[in-house]
């Protein structure tokens, strides 16, 4: 089944940010200006998006509330789907995802929390399914681009031993919506052992790890975030684990880290991150790493990828969704390529 947005045209077409004042917000909606697809931004409080210009921009700003699901439903009036980029997701995906479904439109979030991906997940996949549209949790850098990593290094292979993943960034400049998800989040972290998923054992794991350059050998510590319960939501594995370098985790955790300042015109921070995935079946290793620039700015070409796939109709399937179970995912990551990222993969 291909899966298209709702009487949506090739012109004229709209999605609605909700969270659009927030860090990620105001990129994904500058994303959507720049390839010619119309943003609807939705906050709280649209007045205070008045400082980011929207309006000059020819932006329409409309104001809701998880608590009011008639605001929900005004705001996205019209739309053909709506990104969720408001943190804690725990908070708004239920509320925002419910009255995209009233609207008969998609909805996809940026959430790292494995939490309100399973739970949007398990809850709105037959109710997409009747209403023809797609629900795609955690289509950020962390989540959806961690599966269309994996799916793609999986390639032919119906099943892997072991699958890790491991994540380096040369800094990290935590938001305040980090923070607060941070703080809120507090619920077991997953992973995947022995074909299911199980809590991470404490003390966490830690190991060195040869990522390729610039990050080379990195301590890592087992973190797991949202990539866990998107990729197993369509792959099978015995072991799925996810790493992250120590440099990350102490910027992360020191309360005096400023957030992300903006490095060049676009906003973007000069932070670099790197991804690999290894995956395992037997004594045969297929390796994929993907380096790009800035976790926030990179998630707003990501998303725009799977909203640009949907409305063209190139999405596989409905209902609740993990992107490498309904896009191409190496053509996706080729998509991305060179503006955001780059990615080599390897046998051996």
């Amino acid at each position: 089944m291909t899966v298209q947005s709702p009487g949506a045209s090739e012109q004229g077409r709209a999605v609605a940010v909700f969270g659009a004042g927030g860090h990620t917000g105001r990129f994904v909606v500058s994303e959507l200006l720049h390839r010619g697809i119309t943003p609807i931004a939705v906050a709280r409080n649209a007045a205070k998006l008045a400082e980011f210009g929207f309006a000059d921009r020819g932006i329409e700003v409309r104001s809701a509330s998880v608590e009011n699901p008639d605001s929900l439903d005004d705001a996205f009036r019209g739309a053909a789907a709506v990104i969720n980029c408001a943190g804690p997701f725990l908070v708004t995906a239920d509320a925002v995802a419910s009255a995209a479904l009233r609207a008969g439109i998609h909805y996809l979030d940026v959430t790292a929390e494995q939490p309100s991906a399973q739970a949007t997940f398990e809850k709105f996949d037959k109710a997409a399914r009747v209403a023809g549209v797609l629900v795609i949790p955690a289509m950020g850098f962390y989540g959806g681009f961690a599966d269309l990593l994996v799916t793609t290094a999986l390639g032919d292979w119906g099943f892997a031993d072991e699958i890790r993943i491991g994540i380096a960034l040369d800094s990290w400049h935590p938001t305040q919506g980090t923070r607060i998800t941070g703080e809120k989040n507090t619920a077991r972290r997953m992973i995947v052992t022995n074909g299911g998923l199980a809590p991470v054992l404490q003390p966490a794991a830690e190991m060195d790890w040869d990522f390729p350059e610039p990050f080379a050998r990195q301590s890592v510590v087992e973190l797991p975030f949202s990539e866990i319960v998107v990729i197993a939501r369509h792959t099978r594995s015995s072991e799925l684990h996810t790493y992250l370098n120590r440099t990350a985790l102490r910027d992360v955790r020191d309360p005096a880290m400023p957030p992300p300042e903006p490095a060049d015109k676009t906003g973007r921070s000069a932070q670099i991150f790197l991804v690999e995935a290894i995956v395992r079946n037997g004594e045969r290793i297929r390796r994929i790493a993907a380096q790009g620039r800035d976790i926030y700015a990179f998630s707003a070409p990501l998303i725009f990828e799977a909203v640009q796939r949907i409305l063209d109709g190139r999405a596989r399937d409905s209902g609740a969704q993990a992107p490498g179970a309904i896009f191409d995912a190496r053509d996706y990551l080729n998509a991305l390529v060179p503006h955001h990222l780059s990615f080599v993969v390897s046998d051996g």
